[in-house]
């Protein structure tokens, strides 16, 4: 496993993975964080695309996955990937999408654990009364992600 560190607007994004793909994106307060010599091209280019998405040239990722989890984690994490730039879905949502209201807890569940901050898009997951609801990197993070993705807000007519 190699990784490659970038400074963010959010902290220091740690991508970590191997030549079939990346597995992890972190985002750390750590300052002193080791990086691996030798970095795999696919490393590389989750570090260009992430740096192009935070400069907002970039609204999706064309990346090799490999991230580590069961086969239902793996499907709510390849759901997420659905759901479009500056956009946001409920837990509900999702899991009315996945075919079964009840899983709604283990759908959110998922979602926490998922391995691949931003290029996953778990942050564009809201409660249902639109609430910002569970994020691992905090919520101020999740805010400022979702500001980002959207920063033209509709204007009051009044």
């Amino acid at each position: 496993m190699h990784s490659i560190v970038i400074e963010t607007p959010l902290g220091k994004a740690i991508i970590s993975g191997d030549d079939m793909g990346v597995c992890e994106i972190t985002v750390t307060k750590e300052t002193d964080i080791e990086q691996s010599a030798a970095i795999p091209s696919c490393l590389q280019e989750a570090a260009d695309q992430l740096s192009a998405y935070f400069e907002g040239k970039r609204t999706t990722f064309d990346l090799e996955l490999n991230p580590k989890g069961t086969v239902f984690q793996k499907k709510v994490w390849k759901m997420l990937l659905e759901i479009p730039y500056g956009k946001t879905w409920s837990y509900m949502d999702m899991a009315k999408k996945m075919g079964d209201p009840k899983t709604i807890r283990a759908v959110a569940t998922a979602n926490g654990k998922n391995p691949l901050w931003i290029v996953v898009p778990c942050h564009r997951v809201i409660g249902s009364d639109g609430s910002l609801t569970g994020y691992a990197g905090g919520l101020w993070r999740k805010k400022w992600l979702l500001d980002h993705e959207n920063p033209v807000k509709q204007q009051s007519l009044f």
